[in-house]
């Protein structure tokens, strides 16, 4: 069978304009009579009806099916906006039967022709670590906190620990107190804060830190998260943060596994008259566990006989040094990897970071990506579809910003500030203490 092209249908078209009938168009071309008529009529809506199409004629996505399920699914995706393509299909396998259920793929073709889909929110995870197993004490350590619990006489705490994954050193386990004066009952970024410069004040700082996927560390209901601001102070501080893989608690198990011990040797059948009295036997008890209590995880010793070199930090920390030991470059290296995806208000801005970013009536309702030029520390806000690009200086990464309030920690009755040392000369003064101790 002789398929025509598209150049022969155009000129058998041309030639019936010109006022030759079929059957002269016919013995020009070497047609058939019935093949003329066919591209002239079909030529007389515009050359576009020239063009063959192979297959039945289209008719979308559900166009096999009775007009009946059709509505049927717009009337339940109207109700129910978050019932997708297999929820769809169950439900209409329980309603009557018809000849033919849809496959889950057409009813998600038909929901795209019919304009039923939600926005689609573009996906771009936060800079990974690569996974490794620490060699020695204070590579890394975990933190995590227990559920509240109330504690006769002091009130609802939640007890924050941290762990050596090396060593299994307990290094903190400390009572978040969660009382009515206070305007969130969860730990907030200054708890975490405060209890981390608490512990690394006792053995210094990590190169990481596991944690799980809580809000304070981690911006968990955005499809492309920004780091929070405990996060950005601890890559400042050059601790990395591993966030825990999603309903995988094993990623913290010593943490989990800790949370029991600490609520038996301390908390569990005690009455505490003070919050004090409370954190100070969860001090006490801690030098306990380390130093005396046998452990099965370091072959039936305790911690710092099994791993004596723990009780020395890897890298010195003070509060007092916060400011110094911060370096803003190692944030920017972090930042300049991300990606963020952001649709802007009926107003022309976008949020990022808990800070907002006005961009322009040109820019409402856009969507936009958000990259970092650490060269200035500045934003680039890019709407690619609009060609709309503009830049704005960062908010809330300043050195003072992130390290927030030390009022907190320093009202610890039993912390103390360090002698008016600066940094390096604490630096020099260990270096010298460590080697008297190996002489």
């Amino acid at each position: 069978m002789r398929i025509t092209s598209w150049e022969e249908r155009a000129m058998a078209c041309s030639l019936a304009q010109m006022g030759h009938s079929d059957r002269q168009i016919a013995q020009l071309l070497g047609w058939k009579e019935g093949t003329v008529r066919k591209w002239r009529r079909r030529g007389q809506k515009g050359l576009q009806g020239l063009t063959t199409r192979m297959g039945r004629p289209a008719t979308g996505a559900m166009g096999t099916f009775r007009p009946e399920v059709c509505a049927t699914l717009r009337r339940w995706r109207t109700a129910h906006p978050g019932w997708g393509p297999r929820t769809l299909r169950y439900e209409l396998a329980k309603a009557p039967p018809c000849a033919e259920l849809p496959s889950r793929a057409t009813i998600a073709r038909w929901l795209k022709q019919q304009k039923l889909t939600r926005a689609y929110a573009r996906h771009q995870e936060l800079p990974t670590p690569t996974p490794a197993s620490a060699q020695s004490p204070h590579q890394e350590w975990e933190m995590d906190a227990r559920g509240q619990a109330k504690v006769p006489s002091v009130g609802v705490v939640t007890l924050i620990d941290l762990n050596d994954r090396f060593s299994k050193l307990k290094l903190m386990s400390y009572p978040c107190w969660l009382g009515q004066q206070r305007a969130s009952r969860h730990a907030t970024t200054e708890d975490y804060q405060g209890v981390f410069r608490l512990t690394a004040s006792d053995w210094g700082l990590p190169d990481r830190l596991y944690v799980d996927r809580d809000s304070v560390y981690f911006d968990n209901n955005s499809k492309s998260p920004f780091p929070t601001r405990l996060h950005c102070w601890l890559l400042a501080l050059g601790v990395e943060l591993v966030v825990g893989r999603p309903d995988r608690p094993t990623d913290r198990g010593m943490c989990e596994r800790n949370h029991q011990t600490w609520a038996a040797q301390v908390v569990e059948g005690q009455v505490f008259p003070t919050w004090e009295a409370l954190y100070l036997a969860l001090r006490q008890r801690r030098d306990v566990l380390n130093a005396e209590l046998p452990c099965a995880s370091t072959q039936d010793q305790p911690p710092l006989v099994a791993h004596p070199e723990a009780r020395y930090p890897r890298r010195l920390y003070r509060p007092e040094w916060e400011a110094q030991l911060m370096d803003l470059s190692r944030l920017d290296a972090y930042l300049r990897r991300g990606r963020w995806f952001r649709k802007a208000s009926n107003v022309g801005a976008v949020s990022l970071g808990d800070q907002t970013y006005v961009l322009g009536k040109k820019w409402i309702k856009k969507d936009v990506e958000i990259t970092f030029d650490p060269s200035d520390r500045y934003l680039v806000f890019h709407a690619p579809q609009d060609n709309l690009q503009t830049r704005k200086p960062i908010k809330g990464l300043s050195k003072p910003e992130l390290m927030g309030e030390l009022g907190p920690l320093v009202s610890l009755h039993n912390f103390q500030l360090a002698l008016p040392f600066t940094w390096e000369e604490w630096r020099a003064l260990r270096l010298c203490e460590t080697l008297v101790d190996t002489t």
